[in-house]
């Protein structure tokens, strides 16, 4: 052999072992990359970093956890004796106006219609002291619906739809009878016990889709 060709045979026998290397590497970095992606995904390693960045908790649902009992003895309402205002947390255009014309079409009184933040559920009915026992009434035409005391001296109700809300129960369905007294649901709190919040009646907006 001559020594061009020993040249050339030793050349490629570097360029053989540098390959090899190179492909170790790569082999040895996957094999770790692997394995440290399921450590991560069943929990075993845990990276502040990621989870900071990347599994922060969203933001919860206010959840109204204290509303009052009906008074003792107290019946529902007559439908025309009930102002009700509607407004709308959804992006859903019209959806307070619509809500508003089912509670009227049902003898319910006009109230008013505008925009709020938006709120996680079915709908909120909000009411003062004097209007427990029409809350009652009017949540019992919600499905789902929550209810929260507020510091108004009248006995209008409000309520705010929510990103949930469908549409108001069928007539035929609503569980009220003016001859029976209002029944205080589990977890209803005493009025004497509770401590109305401040209220703060939603602004109109002149947006086009606002009510």
């Amino acid at each position: 052999m001559s020594d061009a060709d020993r040249a050339r045979a030793l050349r490629r026998r570097h360029m053989h072992e540098r390959q090899a290397v190179v492909f170790g590497v790569l082999l040895a970095t996957l094999a770790v990359v692997g394995l440290g992606a399921a450590a991560v995904y069943t929990g075993s390693l845990s990276l502040p970093f990621v989870e900071e960045e990347f599994s922060a908790s969203p933001t919860p649902t206010p959840v109204v956890r204290s509303y009052p009992c009906p008074p003792e003895g107290a019946r529902p309402v007559s439908y025309g004796k009930i102002t009700v205002n509607v407004y709308n947390s959804t992006k859903t255009g019209g959806l307070a106006a619509k809500t508003l014309a089912s509670f009227t079409d049902r003898g319910f009184k006009e109230g008013k219609t505008a925009n709020q933040p938006e709120f996680e559920g079915t709908a909120l009915v909000t009411f003062g002291r004097k209007g427990i026992a029409a809350a009652y009434t009017v949540a019992a035409h919600i499905p789902g619906a929550q209810l929260k005391l507020d510091a108004r001296k009248d006995a209008t109700v409000d309520v705010t739809v929510g990103t949930e809300y469908t549409a108001l129960i069928p007539v035929d369905e609503v569980k009220l009878d003016a001859k029976e007294p209002l029944v205080a649901p589990k977890g209803c709190t005493p009025l004497a016990d509770l401590k109305p919040t401040a209220t703060t009646a939603p602004k109109p907006t002149k947006s086009a889709s606002s009510d």
